[in-house]
């Protein structure tokens, strides 16, 4: 019997144990097991989705010192702080489970609703754990840890969900930036409560009318952007026809996005070209161009989210900043002309990759070997991001 359909402390150490410290044959393992949702959740999520839950409420009992004026909140608006938390949290695994499952066509994986929540749910251990160090503020920079779920993501994808190892990295890439804005945007949900039990002045918040910035790390939310866009998603996913059926975004026709692939990319010829589709989502398309000549290989993809643009267009309302320098290379994820960014290389292997997020809808991607950075760069304008974005205006 599985730990899903029948939970037992013994089993959920063992599990939490496993998926941490052995994650590739835990994969294994989850695969096989039957589950249901309701399963996953109860036996599994909503023991751990507890931690910093509890942790933060703890946590935010002791008081907020600046300049010896010390700012306490107030005991009832904690408690429900935290329990908003937790539901938001919950229901935030749930969604990211069901963007999982609609992507999956996309890059070449089976859609799988109950192998979807599997991986959205275990995925979560690491981050759930992680929240213990709310307990005490000074020790909370340590949840920073949580970001190991995303390796676990990463490992978990392309083993539950069926997907190519060549289409595998663009898949979490993917997965984990709508993850990163679910999880934002559950944050802000819960945290509103909490800021207005402390009676902290500063960000006015309304129902109806969101307004201000809140500063999350390197990064900033724009609450009227994040509203709008919320609304956005919602009206995409409640609009129906006459006769009641649900309307889907309708995906751009794979033949355009194929011809904005160039022939050349940084003198590099064009060897192979291939496309693909599914109508999950509204019609999601991938486009893939391989470019080598000699030592260089360039790798150009686009996909169109479709029917998950009403989620990723949540990224807009984010400015998000992170840079990480390694002994042969960096990594860095900003927000450049309005668009989401990443970009990576390494100066031993002179290669790496740089990818761009267009209209909140399309993912434009370059990576491989190259001279300089500069050829994948230069792959990524080739393909004409205004041309993308006139795509989705039309």
């Amino acid at each position: 019997m599985s730990v899903v359909e029948q939970p037992k402390s013994s089993n959920l150490i063992t599990r939490v144990q496993n998926i941490l410290m052995r994650p590739k044959a835990e994969w294994d393992v989850i695969e096989t097991e039957s589950a249901t949702v309701q399963g996953l959740f109860t036996s599994y999520a909503a023991i751990l989705a507890a931690i910093p839950a509890i942790a933060g409420l703890v946590g935010s009992f002791f008081p907020v010192c600046i300049l010896g004026v010390c700012i306490h909140i107030n005991p009832l608006f904690a408690v429900v702080g935290a329990i908003v938390n937790y539901v938001v949290s919950l229901a935030g695994v749930f969604v990211i489970g069901l963007i999982i499952d609609a992507l999956a066509p996309s890059f070449g994986g089976q859609p799988n609703q109950i192998m979807a929540m599997k991986v959205s749910v275990y995925s979560f251990t690491a981050a759930w754990l992680a929240g213990i160090f709310a307990i005490f503020p000074p020790l909370a920079i340590l949840g920073i840890l949580g970001l190991y779920s995303f390796y676990l993501l990463y490992l978990g994808l392309p083993k539950l969900m069926k997907a190519p190892a060549d289409k595998a990295i663009g898949y979490t890439i993917v997965s984990i930036l709508l993850g990163i804005v679910v999880f934002i945007v559950a944050g802000v949900i819960g945290g509103t409560v909490t800021r207005f039990g402390s009676g902290t002045p500063g960000i006015s918040i309304g129902m109806n009318a969101p307004r201000g910035t809140v500063t999350i790390g390197n990064g900033s939310v724009d609450l009227g952007k994040l509203q709008a866009a919320a609304q956005q998603a919602e009206a995409s996913v409640k609009q129906v026809d006459a006769n009641g059926a649900p309307v889907k975004v309708v995906g751009i026709d794979p033949e355009k996005l194929k011809a904005l692939l160039p022939d050349t990319v940084g003198g590099l010829p064009r060897s192979e070209i291939s496309t693909g589709s599914s109508s999950a989502m509204g019609g999601a398309a991938n486009v893939e161009a391989v470019y080598q000549q000699g030592d260089s290989r360039v790798t150009v993809s686009v996909t169109d989210l479709a029917g998950a643009s009403a989620f990723a267009g949540l990224a807009s309302a984010f400015n998000v900043q992170s840079s990480r320098e390694t002994a042969t290379g960096y990594e860095r994820t900003s927000n450049v002309n309005g668009r989401m960014t990443t970009e990576e290389w390494d100066n031993q292997s002179h290669s790496g990759k740089y990818s761009i997020l267009v209209a909140s809808r399309f993912v434009v991607d370059a990576e491989g070997s190259a001279p300089s950075v500069d050829v994948l760069k230069g792959a990524v304008a080739s393909v004409g991001p205004d041309r993308l974005e006139g795509l989705a205006h039309s």
